[in-house]
């Protein structure tokens, strides 16, 4: 995995061609427009990665990932099974980014620790399920199946949080933001989402479907919202939203999603940073070899580049 040490911190670009971004290498390749392609005239021969102005896609999804035992990659794979869609090789993946920090929070022990500072309530026996992956059900999870169901949305194109944190006590969806923002607007009516679920939508939100989906632009924090309130009320727990963004982006989600949204002490949205995952694990995990590599990884990890200079990703001094 090339990060921040192996790459260069500016790169040529022109019109018709891009440098391979890898410290010391000459290599140039044809510039890509437009959407991104792996094709053999926008990869470097000698590092085996696609490039293009703004980033770079590994050849093998195996060089984006920390953990590389057979039971971390066959897990992955049932996972990406049922995932809508996959681009875990590009550099700027958060999906990626959001499996080598979670799966290590998961294995390591370090998970129930970590939910309990972010909501102030302790968890226990936490199951993680990743972008709707059960392990216990060996397929999409059975309760984000019925919520999907009740709001009417095709199982081919239903609602996928990235992560839902299910515990004795809570269920926690986390929607996960790297370079992208929470601006995703609906080109839909929303009948479906405002109907379904026996009228669950004027429970838990003050606003109506286009005033967030559309004029907010919230269409994404809304969906998850809906489900994971109405799920969490389905499955007698508390419900907690988290939307995890980098420490210099959305400052100011929670003042711009809330208003519309009608929160108590069973439902719950919070703003968290990917810096703060950082430094929890930094001054409560155990001293470990599998630490010392994700602390390397928060350091080194870069989101590609902007006018040819390289993209640190974490503000980690």
């Amino acid at each position: 995995m090339y990060g921040k040490q192996n790459l260069k911190d500016t790169i040529a670009i022109n019109d018709r061609t891009v440098e391979c971004p890898v410290k010391n290498c000459r290599c140039v390749v044809e510039r890509q427009r437009h959407n991104f392609r792996r094709e053999d005239r926008f990869m470097c021969p000698d590092h085996h990665i696609y490039i293009s102005p703004s980033t770079f896609e590994y050849s093998n999804v195996k060089e984006n990932l920390l953990w590389q035992s057979s039971v971390d990659l066959d897990f992955l794979k049932e996972v990406i099974k049922v995932k809508r869609e996959c681009r875990m090789a590009r550099d700027n993946s958060e999906d990626a980014v959001t499996w080598n920090i979670f799966r290590y929070l998961e294995t390591s022990g370090q998970l129930n620790g970590l939910l309990s500072q972010i909501i102030q309530t302790t968890c226990h026996s936490s199951e993680l399920i990743y972008w709707s992956y059960s392990a216990k059900d060996r397929g999409v999870w059975s309760e984000l199946k019925k919520a999907r169901h009740a709001f009417g949305e095709n199982p081919k194109s239903g609602s996928e949080p990235d992560l839902i944190a299910v515990t004795d006590k809570t269920l926690l969806f986390v929607e996960a933001k790297l370079t992208a923002t929470n601006n995703t607007q609906s080109k839909h009516t929303g009948q479906q989402y405002m109907h379904g679920g026996n009228g669950w939508y004027k429970h838990v939100f003050r606003s109506d479907f286009d005033t967030v989906a559309v004029q907010a632009k919230k269409y994404e924090l809304l969906r998850f919202w809906l489900f994971g309130s109405w799920m969490a009320k389905e499955m007698n727990r508390d419900f907690y939203l988290l939307n995890i963004v980098l420490s210099k982006r959305d400052q100011d989600i929670e003042e711009r999603f809330l208003p519309h949204a009608i929160t108590n002490d069973q439902r719950h949205f919070k703003r968290i940073t990917w810096e703060t995952l950082y430094e929890y694990i930094v001054n409560h995990a155990p001293t470990s070899q599998k630490k010392e590599t994700l602390k390397a990884f928060f350091e080194n990890k870069t989101t590609g580049y902007k006018a040819g200079i390289i993209q640190k990703a974490f503000s980690i001094s």
